[in-house]
């Protein structure tokens, strides 16, 4: 008979209710305590199990001058541990994020050479390396990325903004199409062209999408009040009615529903729209948030530069967060100022991206140029 992974307790329970709810970092340190325990944390089926319990956190990034950290907020931790570096990398190579999947996260980047191209990383595993394709990154906008249920492939959804030659005279893609391609992270093939959507393509990339039902939505863009929709499965666009609002709109994932927000340009007051009924498209206005703007800017004698706020979601919960240079303030839907953190030396952003961090491996890491596990561009 099998020795128990820990006496007194079913492997069912310590498995399934004990491993499958640790944070990575502390799941990886367990796996040392002994070959029974790599064994069962290492099979497909728990890992799978483990990234779903993972909780989906909004992420800032924070900049030194050199270097680029990411940064994880989580009000559910202890509160000196809100907001935590998740990675710290390389600015050099890896200098912009552009896109986050599954754990997954997607820089622009440089190759040796200095050719601009697109890297992808998973800080939990701390595996990076680049992407084949696109050959000449400048060329492209990265809009999105998605798992391609169908295929079970990551992919990227591209928007190639020029239509001139590749830097390197060098282009897999003779016919120069502007608009929208599809990539599969480390495929050999160049992206497909699957033409774009009714918004101006390039547009989107100005905004960063939310990932609700396998579909990729945009804020509006412009004048045109429409939700753009990207369906992941059959890889083409839709659009969807946006709620009425005077102000420019962004848009976020809230529990597996589609919210919107709003805020005025003096950033006094928020409003916060979601779309409790998918299918009628009939959007509920469901906060409109006072902002504390005169008791942050009493922390700066009255001064201080203009406040950057996100809505963001955890779980079902709604937060904002307001940046200012190296400031970070989390407000709650009260408009109650909870805490305010300082990261000293380092300008932060929202990006607008989550991240779910996976142990889950994935074969095509191995496979991609400049590969690495716990070495450059991570610190």
């Amino acid at each position: 008979m099998a020795e128990a992974l820990l006496p007194g307790l079913p492997d069912e329970i310590v498995i399934w209710e004990i491993l499958v709810r640790l944070p990575p970092k502390s799941l990886l340190r367990c796996r040392a305590v002994c070959r029974a325990w790599r064994r069962t944390t290492s099979t497909r089926a728990f890992l799978l199990a483990h990234h779903g319990r993972q909780p989906s956190l909004p992420v800032v990034c924070g900049f030194d001058g050199y270097n680029q950290s990411i940064l994880a907020f989580d009000h559910r931790a202890a509160a000196d541990a809100w907001l935590r570096p998740v990675a710290r990398l390389d600015g050099e190579r890896f200098f912009c994020l552009q896109a986050s999947c599954d754990g997954l996260l997607v820089f622009s980047a440089t190759t040796a050479a200095w050719r601009p191209c697109l890297a992808v990383c998973n800080p939990a595993t701390r595996q990076s390396a680049l992407l084949r394709h696109p050959r000449d990154a400048s060329l492209f906008g990265v809009l999105g990325m998605y798992l391609h249920r169908p295929s079970g492939e990551y992919r990227l959804l591209l928007h190639r903004t020029s239509g001139r030659p590749a830097i390197l005279g060098h282009d897999p893609l003779p016919e120069r199409r502007t608009g929208c391609y599809v990539s599969a992270l480390g495929s050999d093939q160049p992206p497909r062209y699957i033409g774009g959507p009714a918004a101006a393509a390039s547009a989107l990339g100005f905004y960063t999408p939310a990932l609700v039902r396998d579909c990729l939505h945009w804020s509006p863009v412009g004048s045109c009040k429409v939700v753009t929709v990207f369906d992941t499965a059959a890889e083409s666009f839709r659009q969807m009615r946006a709620p009425i609002a005077p102000t420019k709109l962004s848009i976020f994932q809230l529990d597996g529903k589609l919210g919107i927000y709003s805020n005025d340009n003096a950033t006094k007051a928020v409003d916060v729209w979601v779309l409790p009924n998918y299918e009628g498209e009939v959007w509920e206005h469901k906060y409109r948030v006072e902002l504390p703007a005169a008791e942050i800017r009493g922390q700066f004698g009255g001064r201080g530069g203009r406040l950057n706020v996100s809505v963001v979601s955890a779980g079902d919960a709604v937060l904002l967060l307001l940046i200012c240079g190296q400031w970070l303030f989390y407000v709650d839907v009260d408009g109650v100022l909870v805490d305010s953190f300082s990261c000293d030396g380092q300008k932060l952003y929202a990006c607008g991206l989550a991240l779910k961090q996976t142990l889950v491996p994935h074969a095509f890491f191995t496979a991609l140029e400049d590969y690495t596990v716990n070495a450059s561009p991570f610190i």
